[in-house]
């Protein structure tokens, strides 16, 4: 199919309700918080953490966990690197809509590349894309495999496998780094929440 004839046929459509509008129904802003880091870096179970205490306090949240979304959305998907870049165009256009929709997204993705990651905050205005790295060594990582993908990358039953037979490209200046290697889940959730505080993301408050 030719895009650039798809959008060429295509109106923007206005509105009625805007973003500013559910902001205010639910009482916070909406933001993207991007969990980037290795595989077994913790990223997945800090956003749920993250999740939970939001909702507690009825903050409205979704999580966008990498796994999950390759079972659907992203299904045709390999891990080449053009796949990758895909993959995380989708998932920062999908949290860009939530954004819209008033929703704190919090998304849990190795998302290797500088460069698409840049993408994604391109997307957004100042501030509301969040980059939380999930700092901890490769040895902690594989030493954890929770997944037993390190095992298997090792043996050489998985291609392009981030840390061991493809790169990962540090963020340069995140918005939060967390020191998953030695700091609880607890600890690194708290962090988190205290950043969103401090930036003034919700109006009452947030224990």
């Amino acid at each position: 199919m030719n895009n650039k004839i798809t959008n060429e046929n295509t109106v923007w459509h206005e509105p009625t309700v805007y973003r500013k509008d559910r902001e205010r129904m639910n009482g916070h802003r909406s933001c993207i918080l991007w969990f980037t880091g290795l595989s077994g870096s913790g990223k997945s179970t800090l956003a749920h953490a993250v999740e939970d205490t939001l909702h507690k306090q009825n903050i409205r949240t979704f999580v966008l966990d990498g796994d999950n979304v390759r079972k659907g959305l992203c299904k045709d998907l390999g891990f080449s690197d053009e796949d990758r870049t895909e993959n995380i165009r989708r998932i920062g256009e999908v949290s860009n809509l939530l954004t819209q929709a008033g929703v704190i997204t919090l998304t849990a993705f190795i998302s290797p590349f500088k460069k698409d990651r840049q993408i994604v905050r391109d997307l957004v205005e100042d501030g509301e894309f969040i980059e939380i790295y999930c700092q901890t060594t490769l040895d902690i990582c594989e030493e954890r495999d929770p997944k037993g993908l390190y095992k298997k990358a090792r043996a050489g039953e998985i291609p392009e496998f981030t840390g061991i037979s493809s790169p990962y490209e540090e963020p340069d200046n995140p918005e939060i780094v967390l020191n998953t290697g030695e700091s609880s889940i607890e600890d690194c959730a708290h962090q988190v929440i205290e950043y969103l505080k401090t930036h003034k993301k919700f109006e009452q408050e947030i224990n």
